[in-house]
Protein backbone atom coordinates (compact mmCIF):
# COMPACT_ATOMS: atom_id res chain seq x y z
CA UNK A 1 0.00 0.00 0.00
CA UNK A 2 1.07 3.27 -0.81
CA UNK A 3 -0.06 6.87 0.71
CA UNK A 4 1.02 10.19 0.77
CA UNK A 5 1.19 12.28 4.34
CA UNK A 6 0.87 15.34 4.05
CA UNK A 7 1.85 16.62 8.00
CA UNK A 8 2.19 20.23 9.78
CA UNK A 9 5.64 21.21 10.94
CA UNK A 10 5.98 23.94 13.39
CA UNK A 11 8.66 24.58 15.91
CA UNK A 12 9.55 27.48 17.87
CA UNK A 13 11.01 29.92 15.44
CA UNK A 14 9.52 28.05 12.47
CA UNK A 15 6.57 29.39 11.37
CA UNK A 16 3.65 26.40 10.75
CA UNK A 17 3.69 24.53 7.76
CA UNK A 18 2.59 21.12 5.73
CA UNK A 19 5.14 18.73 4.29
CA UNK A 20 4.11 16.41 1.82
CA UNK A 21 6.02 12.73 2.42
CA UNK A 22 5.00 9.60 0.98
CA UNK A 23 5.68 6.03 2.22
CA UNK A 24 5.15 2.86 0.16
CA UNK A 25 4.73 -0.87 1.01
CA UNK A 26 2.23 -0.32 4.07
CA UNK A 27 0.17 -2.60 5.66
CA UNK A 28 -3.63 -1.61 5.41
CA UNK A 29 -3.63 -3.14 9.46
CA UNK A 30 -0.77 -0.56 10.43
CA UNK A 31 -2.36 2.15 12.43
CA UNK A 32 -1.55 6.55 12.35
CA UNK A 33 1.11 5.79 14.64
CA UNK A 34 2.55 3.47 13.34
CA UNK A 35 3.08 5.04 9.84
CA UNK A 36 4.51 8.08 11.84
CA UNK A 37 6.90 5.72 13.99
CA UNK A 38 7.76 4.14 10.34
CA UNK A 39 7.97 7.76 8.72
CA UNK A 40 10.49 8.98 11.66
CA UNK A 41 12.80 6.19 11.19
CA UNK A 42 13.53 6.81 7.29
CA UNK A 43 13.79 10.75 8.06
CA UNK A 44 16.16 10.05 10.94
CA UNK A 45 18.22 7.34 8.54
CA UNK A 46 18.45 10.31 6.57
CA UNK A 47 19.89 12.76 8.60
CA UNK A 48 15.70 14.84 9.13
CA UNK A 49 14.19 16.07 11.96
CA UNK A 50 11.75 13.53 13.00
CA UNK A 51 8.29 14.29 13.73
CA UNK A 52 7.03 15.16 17.33
CA UNK A 53 3.91 13.69 17.81
CA UNK A 54 2.84 11.81 21.37
CA UNK A 55 1.73 8.56 22.22
CA UNK A 56 1.70 6.41 25.54
CA UNK A 57 -0.30 3.13 25.45
CA UNK A 58 -1.50 2.87 21.90
CA UNK A 59 -4.22 0.68 23.25
CA UNK A 60 -7.24 3.14 23.18
CA UNK A 61 -6.83 4.33 26.56
CA UNK A 62 -5.29 7.46 27.60
CA UNK A 63 -5.92 9.36 24.73
CA UNK A 64 -2.27 10.93 24.37
CA UNK A 65 -2.12 10.42 20.53
CA UNK A 66 -4.82 13.03 20.33
CA UNK A 67 -4.71 14.72 16.92
CA UNK A 68 -6.37 15.89 13.49
CA UNK A 69 -6.64 13.55 11.05
CA UNK A 70 -8.03 15.13 7.58
CA UNK A 71 -9.53 17.28 9.60
CA UNK A 72 -11.70 15.44 12.02
CA UNK A 73 -9.81 14.92 15.93
CA UNK A 74 -8.55 11.55 16.35
CA UNK A 75 -9.69 10.00 12.50
CA UNK A 76 -12.61 9.23 10.71
CA UNK A 77 -13.96 6.06 12.71
CA UNK A 78 -15.92 7.86 15.15
CA UNK A 79 -15.27 7.35 18.88
CA UNK A 80 -11.85 6.27 18.25
CA UNK A 81 -8.38 7.51 19.37
CA UNK A 82 -5.91 8.15 16.63
CA UNK A 83 -3.73 5.35 17.56
CA UNK A 84 -6.61 2.91 16.61
CA UNK A 85 -7.30 4.43 13.37
CA UNK A 86 -5.95 2.00 10.36
CA UNK A 87 -4.91 2.59 7.27
CA UNK A 88 -7.83 0.54 5.20
CA UNK A 89 -10.06 3.06 6.94
CA UNK A 90 -9.17 5.35 4.90
CA UNK A 91 -11.14 6.24 1.19
CA UNK A 92 -8.21 8.58 -0.01
CA UNK A 93 -4.61 8.08 -0.43
CA UNK A 94 -3.46 11.50 1.02
CA UNK A 95 -3.76 11.49 5.15
CA UNK A 96 -3.49 15.27 6.61
CA UNK A 97 -2.00 14.86 9.68
CA UNK A 98 -1.95 18.07 12.24
CA UNK A 99 -2.43 19.21 15.85
CA UNK A 100 -5.56 19.54 17.73
CA UNK A 101 -7.04 22.88 16.82
CA UNK A 102 -8.26 24.88 19.54
CA UNK A 103 -6.77 28.62 20.81
CA UNK A 104 -7.02 26.52 24.65
CA UNK A 105 -5.01 23.78 23.02
CA UNK A 106 -1.95 26.18 21.74
CA UNK A 107 0.84 24.09 19.59
CA UNK A 108 3.90 23.44 20.76
CA UNK A 109 5.74 21.29 18.26
CA UNK A 110 4.43 19.86 14.87
CA UNK A 111 1.39 17.91 16.49
CA UNK A 112 2.09 17.86 20.05
CA UNK A 113 -0.38 20.49 21.90
CA UNK A 114 -0.49 21.84 25.30
CA UNK A 115 -3.11 20.19 27.33
CA UNK A 116 -2.55 22.52 30.73
CA UNK A 117 -5.76 24.00 30.40
CA UNK A 118 -7.91 20.71 30.61
CA UNK A 119 -5.60 20.06 33.59
CA UNK A 120 -6.35 23.72 35.54
CA UNK A 121 -10.04 22.89 35.01
CA UNK A 122 -9.22 19.41 37.18
CA UNK A 123 -7.07 21.40 39.54
CA UNK A 124 -9.91 24.04 40.17
CA UNK A 125 -11.86 20.98 41.94
CA UNK A 126 -12.29 17.64 39.78
CA UNK A 127 -11.14 15.41 42.29
CA UNK A 128 -12.20 14.10 45.73
CA UNK A 129 -10.60 15.67 49.10
CA UNK A 130 -10.81 13.51 52.74
CA UNK A 131 -9.13 14.62 55.77
CA UNK A 132 -6.58 11.95 56.58
CA UNK A 133 -8.34 8.90 59.14
CA UNK A 134 -11.60 9.72 58.29
CA UNK A 135 -12.22 7.90 55.10
CA UNK A 136 -14.73 5.06 55.43
CA UNK A 137 -14.33 1.65 54.33
CA UNK A 138 -15.49 1.58 50.57
CA UNK A 139 -18.42 -0.54 51.44
CA UNK A 140 -19.81 1.58 54.14
CA UNK A 141 -22.54 3.01 51.78
CA UNK A 142 -23.82 0.81 49.35
CA UNK A 143 -24.58 2.39 45.58
CA UNK A 144 -26.88 0.73 43.15
CA UNK A 145 -25.61 -1.07 40.34
CA UNK A 146 -27.40 1.62 37.92
CA UNK A 147 -25.64 4.48 39.91
CA UNK A 148 -22.67 2.88 39.48
CA UNK A 149 -22.94 1.95 35.77
CA UNK A 150 -23.51 5.48 35.17
CA UNK A 151 -20.31 6.62 37.18
CA UNK A 152 -18.34 4.62 35.42
CA UNK A 153 -19.54 5.92 31.85
CA UNK A 154 -18.66 9.16 32.85
CA UNK A 155 -15.82 8.71 35.05
CA UNK A 156 -14.15 7.27 31.31
CA UNK A 157 -13.12 10.53 30.04
CA UNK A 158 -9.35 10.10 29.56
CA UNK A 159 -8.93 13.94 28.54
CA UNK A 160 -7.43 14.05 25.39
CA UNK A 161 -9.11 17.06 24.08
CA UNK A 162 -10.61 15.80 20.90
CA UNK A 163 -14.19 17.24 22.12
CA UNK A 164 -12.48 20.67 22.94
CA UNK A 165 -11.17 20.79 18.69
CA UNK A 166 -14.09 19.25 17.27
CA UNK A 167 -16.20 21.92 18.79
CA UNK A 168 -16.51 25.16 16.52
CA UNK A 169 -16.28 27.22 19.65
CA UNK A 170 -13.59 25.33 21.43
CA UNK A 171 -16.11 24.66 24.34
CA UNK A 172 -14.77 21.54 26.78
CA UNK A 173 -18.68 21.12 27.95
CA UNK A 174 -18.45 17.21 27.43
CA UNK A 175 -15.19 16.65 28.83
CA UNK A 176 -16.40 19.81 32.51
CA UNK A 177 -19.43 17.82 32.12
CA UNK A 178 -18.16 14.07 32.59
CA UNK A 179 -16.04 15.05 35.70
CA UNK A 180 -19.31 16.77 37.31
CA UNK A 181 -21.15 14.27 36.17
CA UNK A 182 -18.65 11.20 37.51
CA UNK A 183 -18.13 12.96 41.04
CA UNK A 184 -21.76 13.85 41.79
CA UNK A 185 -22.87 10.54 41.99
CA UNK A 186 -19.77 9.12 44.10
CA UNK A 187 -21.01 9.35 47.92
CA UNK A 188 -17.50 10.50 49.26
CA UNK A 189 -17.86 13.59 46.83
CA UNK A 190 -20.76 15.08 47.95
CA UNK A 191 -19.62 17.65 50.61
CA UNK A 192 -17.45 19.31 48.27
CA UNK A 193 -20.21 19.17 45.37
CA UNK A 194 -21.65 22.78 45.50
CA UNK A 195 -17.80 24.27 45.35
CA UNK A 196 -16.55 22.16 43.11
CA UNK A 197 -19.50 22.69 40.22
CA UNK A 198 -18.92 26.20 40.56
CA UNK A 199 -14.85 26.23 40.63
CA UNK A 200 -15.02 23.93 37.55
CA UNK A 201 -17.22 26.11 35.35
CA UNK A 202 -15.77 29.02 36.46
CA UNK A 203 -12.43 27.80 35.26
CA UNK A 204 -13.82 26.50 31.97
CA UNK A 205 -15.56 29.73 30.92
CA UNK A 206 -12.22 31.36 31.55
CA UNK A 207 -10.66 29.27 29.27
CA UNK A 208 -12.91 27.55 26.44
CA UNK A 209 -15.68 28.86 24.37
CA UNK A 210 -19.59 28.16 24.79
CA UNK A 211 -21.11 24.64 24.09
CA UNK A 212 -22.45 24.88 20.28
CA UNK A 213 -25.30 22.39 20.80
CA UNK A 214 -23.98 20.09 18.05
CA UNK A 215 -23.00 17.63 19.73
CA UNK A 216 -19.76 17.21 17.58
CA UNK A 217 -17.92 16.13 21.17
CA UNK A 218 -19.51 12.81 21.43
CA UNK A 219 -18.98 11.47 17.63
CA UNK A 220 -15.36 11.69 18.13
CA UNK A 221 -14.75 11.01 21.85
CA UNK A 222 -12.79 7.67 22.38
CA UNK A 223 -14.22 7.18 25.46
CA UNK A 224 -18.27 7.84 23.98
CA UNK A 225 -18.99 10.08 26.68
CA UNK A 226 -22.94 10.45 26.52
CA UNK A 227 -23.98 14.03 25.21
CA UNK A 228 -26.12 13.57 29.03
CA UNK A 229 -22.38 15.39 30.88
CA UNK A 230 -23.20 18.13 28.80
CA UNK A 231 -26.09 18.76 30.28
CA UNK A 232 -24.69 17.87 33.85
CA UNK A 233 -23.01 21.08 33.98
CA UNK A 234 -25.88 23.53 33.62
CA UNK A 235 -27.36 21.00 36.15
CA UNK A 236 -24.66 20.92 38.59
CA UNK A 237 -23.71 25.12 38.52
CA UNK A 238 -27.92 25.15 39.07
CA UNK A 239 -27.96 23.40 41.35
CA UNK A 240 -24.94 24.86 43.38
CA UNK A 241 -26.27 28.67 42.97
CA UNK A 242 -29.39 27.01 44.54
CA UNK A 243 -27.19 25.78 47.51
CA UNK A 244 -25.08 28.97 48.13
CA UNK A 245 -28.50 30.65 48.14
CA UNK A 246 -30.17 28.39 50.94
CA UNK A 247 -26.39 28.80 52.66
CA UNK A 248 -26.74 32.36 52.90
CA UNK A 249 -30.50 32.58 53.81
CA UNK A 250 -29.91 30.51 56.68
CA UNK A 251 -26.75 32.57 57.74
CA UNK A 252 -28.84 36.02 57.74
CA UNK A 253 -31.83 34.19 59.66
Amino acid sequence: MKRTLEIWRESEGVRGHFERYTLENLNPAMSILDVLDRLNEDLIRAGSEAIAFESDCREGICGACGMTVNGRPHGPQSNTPACQQRLRDFDNRIIRLEPLRSAALPVLRDLVVDRRALDRVIIAGGYVGINVGTAPDADTERVGHDVVEETLDFAACIGCGACVAACPNGSAQLFVGAKLAHLARVPQAHNDRTRRAIALVEEAELLFGPCSNYGECAQVCPARIPLAAVAAVNKERLRAACARRVRRSAGSA
